[in-house]
């Protein structure tokens, strides 16, 4: 008897090891390959066949993002990436692809945000003729509000911080309502952040309590730029924004380089040309501090200026400014090495910042 129990139990056993082991192969098939780090995302998105990423490098680079913005990239080291998995990048498509900061100093004039937010976010927000304001890490927002049939000149204050997935993070600490009649103070009037952005905030901006995330991304128009912020500090007249370990007190250094945007690696497609192991260079040839560049309409300065193969089989594009004109002749490769040789002058100059 003992001995049939046994045996019984040897083949349910065997049973449920075999019904195991499917499992586990079935299991093994059908789930995808995991993957681990942003690199290999970014492996496969760099182009449809797989090639090696493009790396990107900009030095004084006055990039327009849209009609009425831009930002200055007094330098940055980081990545183009693709927006679309089956494409090649190109510059031909602003809004296929994406600069990815690894480290890098960004500015942004507080007079070209207040004027975007009062043109472009304005009409999706409930608080008008916006004002900017601060130094350091703190903010200040003022405008008028129109709460209870009257218009309220209010004042938002808070603190900048750098938040998680490349956002922008503002605390607000006081709302303010200034010169607000004595009947409405008596009414007890209250305004929350809600209040301030709307109940249907515009894309790219999320409110939890008194916290308000922004996303550039979505704020502003391509190109767009994404990256971990590590630093954001008002520097009057400007917003500096930092990525990874960088610091924003080497701009002797920095102001020594050349302007230009520089492509390597992976496969970059502009006007009809594709280049495999990309090697472009886009070079200011205006005499002036930034390279004022508009990706969007990018053709226009490429037909001004000139271009040349190097030993390398890269590419070298010598443009004008965004309106400029290009001299006759050519600029020394010597010349472009030493900033104090100064490059020929392009007319009409535009005015400096």
């Amino acid at each position: 008897m003992k001995r049939r129990y046994y045996a019984i139990a040897a083949v349910v056993l065997a049973g449920v090891s075999l019904l195991l082991l499917t499992w586990s192969l079935r299991t093994k098939k059908s789930s995808p390959p995991a993957v681990t780090n942003r690199v290999a995302v970014q492996k496969n998105m760099a182009s449809p066949g797989g090639e090696d990423l493009t790396t990107v490098y900009a030095h004084n680079l006055e990039l327009r993002k849209g009609p009425e913005f831009r930002i200055y990239v007094r330098w940055l080291r980081g990545q183009m990436e693709s927006l679309r998995a089956d494409r090649t990048l190109s510059l031909d498509d602003v809004e296929s692809f994406v600069f990815h900061i690894d480290r890098g100093l960004v500015h942004a004039n507080i007079g070209d945000i207040q004027g975007y937010l009062n043109s472009a976010v304005a009409s999706q927000s409930p608080l008008k003729n916006i004002k900017l304001s601060g130094e350091g890490k703190e903010l200040k927002v003022s405008g008028t509000l129109h709460k209870l049939l009257m218009p309220l000149p209010v004042e938002v204050l808070g603190t900048l911080a750098p938040a998680p997935n490349g956002r922008i993070h503002l605390t607000v600490s006081k709302i303010n309502v200034l010169k607000v009649p004595v009947k409405a103070l008596m009414g007890g009037l209250k305004l929350e952040v809600n209040d301030i952005v709307g109940s249907k905030p515009a894309p790219g901006i999320e409110v939890s309590q008194n916290d308000i995330y922004l996303d550039t991304t979505k704020l502003l128009p391509p190109p767009h730029i994404r990256g971990q912020m590590s630093g954001i500090t008002i520097q009057l007249p400007d917003v500096a924004v930092t990525y990874g370990d960088t610091t924003t007190d080497d701009e002797a250094e920095l102001a020594q380089w050349h302007n230009f945007l520089r492509l390597r690696g992976g496969t970059v497609g502009f006007g009809k040309l594709t280049m495999h192991q990309a090697d472009l260079t886009l070079i200011d040839a205006s005499d002036d501090v930034w390279f004022d560049l508009d990706l969007a309409n990018y053709q226009t300065q490429v037909v001004k200026g000139y271009s040349r193969m190097t030993p390398e089989k890269g590419l070298e594009i010598f443009m004008p400014d965004v309106g400029g004109e290009m001299p006759a002749g050519s600029v020394s490769l010597d010349t472009l090495k030493d900033r104090n040789r100064p490059l020929p002058k392009v007319a009409p100059q535009k005015s400096k910042r």
